[in-house]
């Protein structure tokens, strides 16, 4: 594949309009959420095979992560 590149061969450089400190009232900083607050508060992007449910998924990921409520925002299927 001479002359191809992929998107994440592309260096990337992060710019930062404006520098604030977050009031720890109203949350905390991306960096240093625990991975607890990110499954709390979460979304989480799952690649569905084909053959299960959604709704199956959901109640896997619900075990897995011992969680009470999940769902899903639907499905987009490749036929």
């Amino acid at each position: 594949m001479v002359g191809r590149f992929l998107p994440s061969d592309k260096k990337r450089e992060l710019i930062e309009k404006a520098s604030v400190v977050p009031d720890p009232e109203y949350g905390t900083p991306p960096k240093e959420r625990r991975i607890e607050e990110y499954i709390q508060k979460g979304i989480i992007n799952v690649d569905k095979p084909p053959g299960p449910t959604s709704h199956e998924v959901v109640s896997w990921v619900k075990k897995i992560l011992d969680l009470r409520k999940a769902g899903h925002a639907g499905t987009l299927e490749l036929l």
